[in-house]
């Protein structure tokens, strides 16, 4: 499996043509408390920076965005529930959804995590 990240601090997670997104622990503490998540529903299709899901903090309302293409496969149910997990996990039981991919060549565009790791550094 392979991580990527993006500079609107999504992660994805890509295992043969599925991937799966979430936001950074860095942009999960920039948000800080998170109240409400809304995610795409299965089916969905996403182009590459669409607005895929809404992410609600008590500091402010964000869009998580799709890193890639592809059809949302699921997305996950239990931040409706619990939407803490986003701070408790975000880079893992906090992902947000899952897609099948469009088109592979555009992860090419995204970082791997020592670029990212740098990136952040200088924010």
């Amino acid at each position: 499996m392979s991580r990527y990240f993006t500079e609107d601090h999504e992660w994805i997670d890509v295992d043969g043509d599925t991937a799966t997104v979430g936001i950074t622990e860095y942009a999960q503490s920039q948000l800080g408390d998170i109240v409400f998540v809304e995610v795409p529903e299965e089916g969905k299709e996403v182009a590459k920076g669409d607005d895929a899901a809404v992410v609600e903090s008590v500091k402010a309302a964000s869009d998580v965005y799709a890193p890639v293409s592809g059809t949302v496969i699921e997305g996950n149910e239990a931040l409706a529930d619990n939407p803490a997990l986003v701070n408790e996990d975000p880079e893992g039981e906090g992902w947000f959804f899952k897609l099948t991919l469009a088109d592979t060549s555009e992860l090419d565009s995204l970082m791997n995590d020592s670029a990212y790791q740098d990136y952040v550094s200088k924010l």
